[in-house]
Order: C-alpha cells, then sequence, then structure tokens
C-alpha cells in the first residue's frame, strides 16, 4: 500500500506530523454537539419554552451524529477524505452560526441537526491516522486521537454552563463556530490528498456495509460489544440525575458535576492503544468490559453512599474507553480496503447502543428502581465479556518468539 505524502517537514512521520493538527480538530468538532448540556435551562429560558420542547434541540443533535456516521462517514472510502472533510466543516460553521442566531426554538433544533451530522466528522480522521501509522503504532494513534475526542466533550460539558451563565448561551456557539473556521485554512494546507478506494456507487456503497458486516466476524463481535457497552453508558447518563436526586437529594448541579470522574477515561485512552501495540486486542477489551462490570457493580451500592457512584462513573468511563480503543483500533485494521465503511459500524453500534440503553434504563427506573436499572447494565456487561472471552478462546495463540 502507498501512503500518502503529508506535508509537514521531511523526516517527521505522517502520522505524527498531523497528530497534533487532528487531535485539535477532534476536539473543537467533538464538543460542537455537547454545549446544550447545561445550557438547556437557560434556553427554555429564552423562547418560553416547556422542557419537552427544548428537548428537541439534543434530540435532533444525537440524531444527526447518528445520520452523520450512518450516511456521510461511509463517503470517506468513495471520495477524497480531505475534500469531504473540509466540506463538511463549512457546513458544521454555518449551522453553528444558525444556532447561535436562531430566531426560535424550531430554528434552534433544526440547526442543531445539522451540526449533529457534521459532528462526525471524528470517525472521518480515525481512518486517517490509521492508514499513515505504522501498525505497530496503530493503537497509541488512535489512542490519542480519542483522547482529544473525549476531552473536548467534557469541555463543552463544563465550559457550556459557564459561558451561558456569564455571556448567554448563544456565545457557546460564537465561540464554537471561531474555534472550527480557524482551523478550517490550516487543514486544507496540511491534510494530504486522501484518494478514493472505492468506485462504487451510493447506493451500492450503502448496502456494502451490511455485506462487509456479515462477511466479518471480528466485525460482528465488535459491533456486538459496543452496543452491549452502549446499553450500559446510556443507560448511566439517562438516569444518574433522578437517581441522585431520590437517594442523595442532589440537584442539577451536581449532577452535572458527576461528568468530572465521569470522564476518567480521557486517562486510559492512550495507554490502552500503547498495551493493544504490544498484547493485542483480545486482552484489553477484555479488561476494559471486566472494568464496565466493576463499574455497574459499584453502582449497586449507590443507596449507601454518593462514593460509590464516584467510583463506578470513574470505572464505567476507563472501562468503556479502554475497550474502544482497542476495538476501534482492530476495526480499522481489519479491512483497510473499507476503513470508513468500518467505522461507520462501530461507531452506528456505539450511538444505538447508548439510544437503547438510554431507553431501557429510563423505563426500568421508573418501573422498578435502581436495582433494576443495575441488573440491565450487569447483564448486557456480562454478555459483552462471555462474547470477548468465547472469541479469545477460539483464537489459537501465536507462539512467543525464539530467543
Amino acid at each position: 500500500m502507498t501512503r500518502s505524502p503529508a506535508a509537514p517537514g521531511a523526516g517527521v512521520p505522517p502520522h505524527r506530523a498531523l497528530m497534533p493538527l487532528l487531535a485539535v480538530s477532534a476536539f473543537a468538532v467533538a464538543g460542537t454537539i455537547h454545549y446544550q448540556t447545561p445550557s438547556l435551562a437557560a434556553i427554555s429560558a429564552a423562547f418560553d419554552a416547556d422542557a419537552a420542547a427544548a428537548g428537541w434541540v439534543p434530540t435532533l443533535s444525537f440524531a444527526g451524529l447518528l445520520a452523520g456516521n450512518l450516511f456521510l462517514v461511509p463517503l470517506g472510502d468513495r471520495l477524497d477524505k480531505r475534500r469531504l472533510i473540509l466540506g463538511e466543516l463549512a457546513v458544521l460553521v454555518l449551522a453553528l452560526i444558525a444556532m447561535a442566531a436562531a430566531p426560535s426554538i424550531a430554528a434552534l433544533a433544526a440547526a442543531s441537526f445539522v451540526v449533529g451530522v457534521c459532528s462526525s466528522l471524528p470517525q472521518l480522521f480515525v481512518p486517517i491516522v490509521t492508514e499513515l501509522a505504522p501498525p505497530e503504532r496503530r493503537g497509541r494513534t488512535v489512542g490519542t486521537l480519542l483522547t482529544a475526542l473525549f476531552v473536548g466533550i467534557l469541555f463543552a460539558r463544563i465550559s457550556g454552563g459557564l459561558i451561558a451563565e456569564h455571556l448567554g448561551w448563544r456565545w457557546n456557539y460564537v465561540l464554537s463556530a471561531a474555534m472550527v473556521l480557524a482551523l478550517a485554512p490550516v487543514l486544507s494546507a496540511r491534510l494530504p490528498p486522501m484518494p478514493a478506494r472505492s468506485r462504487l456507487g451510493y447506493g451500492t456503497l450503502m448496502w456494502s456495509i451490511a455485506r462487509l458486516l456479515a462477511a466479518h466476524r471480528q466485525l460482528q463481535r465488535v459491533a456486538a460489544i459496543q452496543f452491549l457497552l452502549g446499553l450500559c453508558y446510556g443507560g448511566f447518563w439517562a438516569t444518574v440525575a433522578p437517581m441522585l436526586a431520590a437517594f442523595h437529594h442532589v440537584g442539577p448541579l451536581e449532577a452535572g458535576l458527576m461528568g468530572i470522574p465521569g470522564a476518567a477515561g480521557i486517562l486510559v485512552a492512550r495507554p490502552a492503544g500503547r498495551w493493544m501495540d504490544r498484547s493485542g486486542a483480545g486482552p484489553v477489551v477484555a479488561t476494559g468490559v471486566a472494568i464496565v462490570c466493576a463499574g455497574w457493580t459499584a453502582f449497586s451500592f449507590s443507596a449507601l453512599s454518593i462514593l460509590a457512584v464516584v467510583a463506578g462513573a470513574m470505572l464505567l468511563d476507563c472501562g468503556l474507553r479502554t475497550a474502544m480503543v482497542a476495538n476501534q483500533t482492530l476495526v480499522n485494521a481489519a479491512v483497510p480496503e473499507a476503513r470508513s465503511r468500518a467505522n461507520t459500524i462501530f461507531a452506528t453500534h456505539v450511538w444505538a447502543g447508548n439510544a437503547s440503553g438510554a431507553l431501557l434504563a429510563s423505563g426500568a427506573f421508573a418501573r422498578f428502581g435502581w436495582s433494576a436499572v443495575c441488573a440491565v447494565a450487569l447483564s448486557a456487561a456480562a454478555l459483552a465479556l462471555l462474547i470477548q472471552l468465547c472469541a479469545a478462546r477460539g483464537t489459537p495463540t501465536a507462539p512467543a518468539p525464539r530467543r
């Protein structure tokens, strides 16, 4: 395979030359759909809208992200990724400006859908760094990129509330648009051409995603595990606020601060990638899933102490990010001729799991209480661990090298 040259200076490996730029870009883009999380009350007040109407803003932004992963990311195999990225960035800036200037809640929600679609951009960055990085460094490279993405989400959740309180919620989108706009000329100058790997028409390209999933058992296993882990993650964040209110009588501010220990995975993403480079994906994924099981075991003691919630949030995020780094590196290496479509499969199952987990956990909490939520999530995590262990048992162990 011939790698496309990178623009930066001679002698610098292409993946290292581009990583700072792509990491900053992932940071800026990932946060675009998360500024609204702490700002929904201010948005409701600005438009004199109730919670149900304001809820369409996050609903449509996350729906847009799912649509972008499903319908735009596969085009990375059909088109030059550089042109696709720059085109999406232009639309993203316009959509953020439209959110900042929205005259009604309906206009704001519609613009949030477009922002969500374009916020799938980091899934185009992953195939680029995977293609440019040497095989022995792919894990840590993907881990670095995902760390930047996770930090971007955390930054948006924390800064969104501060900006909304002191400057007004519209400034979140003004500043976000400015960040993305500043990146556009740098990406235009530094991104190398990334020629298409497929000449399939769009309809055939989309159908090929299903065929790709049917043909690769590794992709099927990764998709199943990430969906089940998504159930665990989405279920927690959909129910943590009412659970804390019921058990410990805390309000939205304290529930929002749970995002800080719940972002502990930022610290393990890159080490998980280095571990995968040394040992392969199997033990890293199994460990990550086992940590998720431990997190939900800690959550089962939430009624006794809020410290159990803090510990569980840290374990949940560490376990999820550990498994995610290894699995996403694996799917990019498994089908090098269709990396964008493989990332579509990966991201779609992650977000479908998050949405399904939120739905299941919310219903379980309303009808049966927190114990039912823990039972659902622990069952999902245990099934994911069983799938991974069965796969590892069926994989022959490579002989140790002779010394």
